[in-house]
């Protein structure tokens, strides 16, 4: 099957209305359903599509990249690209990582309170996982260090069975 403009072009436009629409929703925080994932697999599908409209057109394409305009704004969106990836300020970190923090570095005794069980209980768990407990007045902090994902990992560990 060649490609045509007659099929490449209405592929390319409605996943980018796709995409565009979506995306859109996503930054007012006003996606619901599969808005985020429709965003994030479906523009697989406005990738291929504009690769195959660059392909179905490539003589216009070329005619437009090696014009001094054409040139300057492909240069001025790959100074963008490079941009993107340059880290501005302080990392934020996701709003939930408080609330893991704050569990963590809470004495085992609170945290067995949160839990719904015994301090017993949570430092069996530790002790199953690698982590034995000193005393009830240790976090999991102080046990786990300062990695957060081992934090979240046995928090999990710890809360399993709650509710």
């Amino acid at each position: 099957m060649a490609i045509s403009r007659n099929w490449v072009t209405p592929i390319a436009g409605g996943a980018f209305l796709l995409s565009a629409v979506t995306g859109v929703l996503i930054f007012f925080h006003l996606d619901s359903g599969l808005n985020k994932l429709a965003h994030e697999w479906l523009s697989w599908l406005l990738l291929g599509g504009v690769v195959l409209h660059v392909v179905a057109n490539l003589a216009a394409f070329k005619r437009h990249y090696t014009s001094r305009v054409g040139a300057a704004v492909m240069g001025g969106f790959a100074v963008l690209l490079v941009l993107s990836f340059v880290s501005v300020g302080a990392r934020r970190e996701p709003p939930f990582m408080a609330s893991v923090r704050a569990l963590s570095d809470t004495p085992l005794t609170t945290l067995a309170l949160v839990a719904g069980k015994s301090p017993a209980q949570v430092r069996a768990v530790l002790a199953a996982e690698g982590l034995p407990v000193a005393t009830d007045s240790q976090s999991l902090g102080e046990l786990a260090g300062p990695d957060m994902g081992k934090r979240m990992r046995l928090l999990k560990k710890v809360l399993e069975g709650r509710g």
